[in-house]
């Protein structure tokens, strides 16, 4: 199969995958703090990664591949997951999830200062039109009225902007799922201590959704869906690729809608349908 096809099929997956990830972590924050659920997702999908790097006996990584590992888990491992954690006490899994619109130019724009690609002009004008659309979709509903949550989300899109960009260039070299992998493995000693500090004393109180939200992001958001997404990025181009995101907010607002009983409205899915049209004409001039 054609690397350019290969890419856009992991990417497609991948962000499949991460689609799911807000609404799992909104309602795992019901049940965990939004510092230890971080934590505790690193931990868990670090020891899964581990495990793996042990198994498939992965060599270890070079001395000059340390700096993007530690900024790829300090984008994707710890800075994503505990930003959107602590916005989503602030504002609806549904209205976070439009925000992920942003990310593909996010990415790209990492891309062109990391990965060294040079999209043609008119790739930004659907890139820039589809972030566009989801910020004036964020402004009409009024900052003022969760700006914490806001600026948290937004905080949250450049640590996974540069987190994915970073590791893409990396997974050229290492591999896909052997970049997440690192990255886990490396914050792993400092995640342990820092859960075992926040542990609560109790979990009697703790739900099974929220038990089962903790999962999700610990096994499909913070492992799985980077084994597809760095390949994808690897393969098709980072900043092309990438614009597959502005898929994420339509099967996100589905699975809020569906599983959480979040109100999508006809605004939202009229932003998201517009976001997607921009997906077309990016990838027609990455």
């Amino acid at each position: 199969m054609d690397r350019s096809v290969s890419g856009w099929i992991n990417g497609f997956l991948g962000v499949l995958i991460f689609s799911g990830s807000l609404p799992a972590t909104r309602v795992a924050v019901a049940g965990f703090d939004p510092v230890f659920l971080t934590l505790a997702r690193a931990v868990i999908a670090g020891l899964c990664g581990g495990a793996l790097l042990v198994l498939f006996r992965q060599r270890m990584p070079r001395r000059e591949d340390l700096r993007p590992l530690v900024v790829v888990a300090l984008g994707v491992v710890v800075g994503f997951p505990l930003l959107t954690a602590l916005a989503l006490r602030h504002v609806t899994a549904a209205h976070s999830i439009v925000f992920v619109g942003l990310l593909p130019l996010m990415t790209a724009i990492f891309a062109t200062l990391r990965g060294g690609e040079r999209p043609r002009p008119i790739f930004w004008l659907f890139s820039c039109l589809g972030s566009a659309l989801v910020a004036g979709f964020a402004a009409s509903r009024g900052f003022s009225a969760s700006l914490t949550g806001d600026l948290l989300m937004l905080g949250a899109i450049v640590a996974c902007g540069l987190g994915y960009a970073e590791g893409a260039v990396l997974s050229r070299r290492l591999g896909g799922w052997q970049v997440i992998s690192w990255a886990l493995v490396l914050a792993l000693p400092v995640m342990v201590l820092l859960a075992f500090l926040t542990m609560p004393a109790s979990f009697a109180g703790t739900s099974q959704e929220a038990w089962l939200g903790l999962a999700y992001v610990s096994l499909f958001s913070m492992l799985i869906g980077f084994v597809f997404w760095y390949r994808g990025l690897a393969q098709g181009g980072i900043a092309a690729v990438g614009q597959l995101q502005l898929l994420q907010p339509f099967f996100g607002l589905t699975i809020a809608a569906a599983l959480l009983g979040e109100s999508v409205d006809t605004a939202m899915m009229a932003v998201t349908a517009g976001v997607v049209l921009c997906v077309a004409g990016a990838k027609r001039f990455a």
